[in-house]
C-alpha cells in the first residue's frame, strides 16, 4: 500500500518542528546572551563564533546549526543545557561576566587566547559542574578569587598568562579533584600553600613567589609529578624531602634565589623506583659541592645546576652514570679535572662544563664551552688573592 504524500507532509513537518524547538534552559539563554553583551561589538569579527550567536534567529542549542550558533557552544544529548563553552581565538574583548554563574551544568570553560580583562568573577563558583576551566592569555587581573576553590569537580585550572595579583587561595587543597594548575605568567605574590592531594602538574612559572619552599605545602602531594617553579623569589635550603616526592618525575626551579639544596639517595623502599628524571636548578645562588647524590636516581637523565656558587670537584658519581644525558654545570666554581667521558669526541652526554676552574677540559670539546674562567677569578673564589 503506497501512502500519500498529503498524509506524509504534516509528519515530516511535526519532525522538522521538534528538531528546531527552542529547548535550551531559559536560565543558560540569559547566561549567554549577557556573556555576549559583555563583550565589546568592535572586537566580534563578522566570521566569528560569536558573530553567529543571534539569539532572535535560533535557539542556542537548536539543530541542525546552519547558519546561527554555529561554534562556541556544546550542549547536552537532549539539547536543554550548555555543557562546553569554547571561544575561538580572535580577540575577543570585554569582561567576564557575573551571570556566567548561570550556566550551571557547563563542563568546560575556555576562553584562551583573547583580550578578557576585569577581574574573575567570584560568582564562578556557581559552575558546580566545570571540570576545565581555561582562561589562559587574556589579560585578567585582580587576585584569584577564593572561591574558585569551591570547583569541586575542577580537573583542570589554566589561567597562566594574565595579570593577576595577590597571593594564592589558603584553601587550594579543597580542589580535590585537581590534576592540572598552570598559573604561570602573572603577578602572583606570597607562598605557596597546601596543595591538593590529586595534584599531578603544577606549574607557577614566572610570578613574584617568594620565601622557602615549605614541606607543609606538599605533604598530602603523592601524584605529583611535574613542578615548575622557575623565575620567582624563592629563598633558602631545598630539602632533601622535596627529590624524593612519592611520584616527582621533572623539577624546574631555575632563576630564584635557593642558597642550598639537600639531596639524600632516594630511600630504600623507593630505591629503584623513583621516577625523577630532570632536575632544572640553574641560576640560582647554591653554593657548597655539587650533589653527588643526584646520581643515584636510577632514571635521572637530564641536571642542570649551571650559573650558581658551586666548589669543589665535579662528583664521579656524575660520570659513572648510565642514566645522565644532558648535565649543565657551567657558570660555577668547579676545580679539578674535567671528567674525561664528558670531553672525548663521541661523547654522548650534552651539555655544558664551561666558565668554571677546571683543568683539562679543551676549547675543542663541546662539553667545555665557553672557555674556563680566569685563574685569577678562580684564586679569589677560594680564599687567594688575585695575581697583579
Amino acid at each position: 500500500m503506497t501512502l500519500s504524500i498529503s498524509f506524509l507532509l504534516p509528519l515530516l513537518s511535526s519532525l522538522f518542528i521538534i528538531s528546531t524547538d527552542a529547548l535550551t534552559s531559559p536560565s543558560d539563554v540569559s547566561a549567554l546572551k549577557a556573556f555576549k553583551a559583555s563583550v565589546k561589538p568592535n572586537s566580534i569579527p563578522q566570521w566569528s563564533c560569536l558573530a553567529s550567536w543571534d539569539f532572535t534567529a535560533s535557539d542556542p542549542c537548536a539543530t541542525p546549526r546552519r547558519t546561527h550558533f554555529t561554534c562556541g557552544i556544546t550542549c547536552s544529548s537532549d539539547s536543554t543545557r550548555v555543557t562546553q563553552l569554547t571561544l575561538d581565538p580572535v580577540g575577543y574583548t570585554g569582561r567576564l561576566t557575573p551571570l556566567i554563574s548561570g550556566l550551571t551544568q557547563l563542563l568546560t570553560l575556555d576562553l584562551a587566547d583573547n583580550n578578557f580583562y576585569g577581574s574573575i568573577p567570584s560568582s564562578i563558583s556557581s559552575l558546580v559542574s566545570l571540570q576545565t576551566l581555561t582562561l589562559r592569555s587574556n589579560s585578567f587581573s585582580g587576585s584569584l578569587p577564593e572561591s574558585v576553590t569551591r570547583l569541586n569537580s575542577a580537573e583542570s585550572i589554566d589561567i597562566s598568562r594574565n595579570s593577576l595579583t595577590g597571593s594564592l587561595p589558603k584553601s587550594l587543597s579543597s580542589l580535590s579533584n585537581l590534576r592540572q594548575l598552570d598559573l604561570s605568567y602573572n603577578k602572583l605574590t606570597g607562598s605557596i600553600p597546601k596543595l591538593p592531594q590529586s595534584l599531578i602538574d603544577l606549574a607557577l612559572k614566572a610570578n613574584s613567589l617568594s620565601g622557602p619552599i615549605s614541606k607543609e605545602s606538599f605533604t598530602e602531594s603523592t601524584q605529583l609529578e611535574v613542578v615548575e617553579l622557575a623565575e620567582n623569589s624563592f629563598t633558602g635550603t631545598l630539602g632533601a624531602w622535596f627529590f624524593n616526592l612519592q611520584s616527582i618525575q621533572q623539577v624546574d626551579l631555575a632563576n630564584n634565589s635557593i642558597t642550598g639544596i639537600e639531596v639524600i639517595p632516594p630511600p630504600k623502599k623507593l630505591s629503584g623506583e623513583s621516577d625523577l628524571v630532570a632536575v632544572e636548578l640553574g641560576f640560582n645562588r647554591i653554593a657548597g659541592n655539587a650533589p653527588a647524590s643526584f646520581a643515584a636516581y636510577p632514571r635521572l637523565t637530564s641536571l642542570s645546576l649551571r650559573y650558581n656558587m658551586l666548589h669543589g670537584a665535579i662528583p664521579a658519581e656524575y660520570e659513572r652514570s648510565k642514566t645522565l644525558r644532558r648535565l649543565f654545570l657551567d657558570g660555577n666554581y668547579l676545580t679539578g679535572k674535567a671528567p674525561a667521558r664528558f670531553v672525548k669526541p663521541e661523547t654522548e652526554v650534552m651539555g655544558s662544563l664551561g666558565n668554571n676552574c677546571l683543568r683539562g677540559c679543551p676549547g675543542k670539546a663541546k662539553m667545555c664551552a665557553p672557555s674556563q674562567k680566569p685563574f685569577s677569578i678562580c684564586k679569589q673564589a677560594y680564599g687567594g688573592k688575585p695575581k697583579s
